[in-house]
């Protein structure tokens, strides 16, 4: 299942926001406008329900609700999120999904939060499976601490959307976690690749292989030199990383992922990731320590995936060249734009500014970048440097 569209009320940057999503998304805006705090809005709800997780957790996580509440917020300080997920880019809205919350105790008694709106319905049937309020009679301050999306009994007759938002992934591979995967400090959900080798000798043996047929080839494009990428096991029993890299040697010379260049680890980590999983996948500017040739075929190369794998996948990016990309439609490209109101969240099809440089002929790139840039940024030039001494 795919998120069609999301809604946030106090959440961080966003004081009121609704916006569409597509298949393929890329969030774009200014520094601080909130793209990661867009990106752990969706992540928010995948805590909630994971194994080990709930909606005390989560929040604590997050470093409790004065870290997740708006800064904008004015009177009506609870926090809200609302998603609706369907099968598939061609299907009707299936799912609706909203929970609010707001802070309680204090004092003497735990900092937690309380529940005071979770509903459930099903769109296809016009069903209600949950309505709560933190008013109902049937609740008590104990009950309105757990959500019943959480709960395996409360959550049975909606178990597929449970199941969509458990399958929900973040990735922000850091190449020195990859470097140190084989170190003791294996963390149990790991986000940013300290247990990417770890993760990948659990495969089956030949979905492993398939991955890394796949990435070899790719990387065979993207990187000189590199002719083969394999996964190893030392003496010791830890698995590695080996690539063989030709040069003036017969044989040429191996590398391990201690050896690897920041940008060889983090494309390899970038297509590992959309390769294995099957629900929405959140990636952080994957342009990152990329070369920009690279970087201007990550959109294809998604769109290609998603032919055969649909799989919605969601990217913060302020890259020139994964916009400019012609594939890329104005239904696919979110811009946040801040204001003394929060931040906005618009879809490109519906700014008439880029949509007037799009008919234009120029491309996506052209048309957005300029509308995400901060206001204040040509001032920058005009700042004095005193020289010292």
């Amino acid at each position: 299942m795919i998120l069609s569209q999301i809604s946030l009320h106090n959440w961080k940057n966003f004081q009121n926001c609704s916006v569409n999503l597509a298949p393929r998304c890329f969030v774009v805006g200014a520094n601080a406008t909130g793209k990661s705090n867009f990106l752990d809005a969706i992540r928010f709800l995948h805590d909630i329900v994971k194994k080990g997780g709930g909606l005390q957790t989560a929040v604590e996580s997050r470093g409790g609700i004065t870290k997740i509440r708006c800064l904008s917020a004015r009177t009506l300080t609870d926090v809200k999120i609302s998603v609706t997920l369907k099968e598939n880019a061609d299907a009707p809205d299936k799912w609706k999904y909203t929970i609010g919350f707001k802070h309680t105790g204090g004092g003497i008694f735990k900092n937690e939060v309380s529940v005071c709106e979770e509903k459930v319905i099903l769109l296809t049937e016009a069903r209600t499976f949950v309505d709560r309020n933190a008013n109902s009679h049937e609740e008590t301050p104990d009950t309105l601490k757990y959500t019943h999306i959480e709960q395996a009994v409360t959550s049975q007759n909606f178990k597929e959307l449970k199941d969509a938002l458990e399958n929900i992934e973040y990735m922000n591979i850091v190449p020195q976690m990859v470097r140190e995967s084989n170190s003791n400090l294996l963390v149990k959900e790991d986000y940013y690749g300290r247990n990417f080798l770890s993760d990948m000798a659990k495969l089956n043996e030949s979905v492993r292989n398939k991955y890394l047929f796949k990435i070899n080839e790719i990387l065979k494009c993207a990187v000189p030199q590199l002719d083969n990428l394999s996964f190893v096991k030392d003496r010791d029993g830890l698995y590695h990383l080996e690539a063989r890299y030709i040069h003036w040697r017969a044989k040429g010379s191996k590398q391990t992922e201690s050896q690897f260049s920041d940008g060889t680890l983090r494309l390899i980590g970038f297509l590992f990731s959309i390769m294995n999983g099957k629900g929405t996948l959140l990636l952080e500017e994957p342009e990152i320590n990329l070369h920009p040739g690279v970087v201007a075929q990550l959109p294809e190369f998604i769109a290609k995936l998603q032919r055969y794998k649909s799989r919605q996948i969601i990217i913060t990016t302020h890259s020139y060249d994964i916009l400019a990309n012609e594939g890329i439609d104005e239904n696919e490209v979110i811009l946040l734009r801040s204001s003394n109101e929060g931040t906005h969240a618009e879809v490109a099809a519906d700014i008439e500014e880029a949509k007037e440089i799009l008919d234009a002929g120029l491309s996506m790139a052209d048309a957005i970048l300029p509308l995400s840039k901060s206001e204040n940024l040509n001032d920058i030039m005009k700042v004095e440097i005193e020289q010292e001494g």
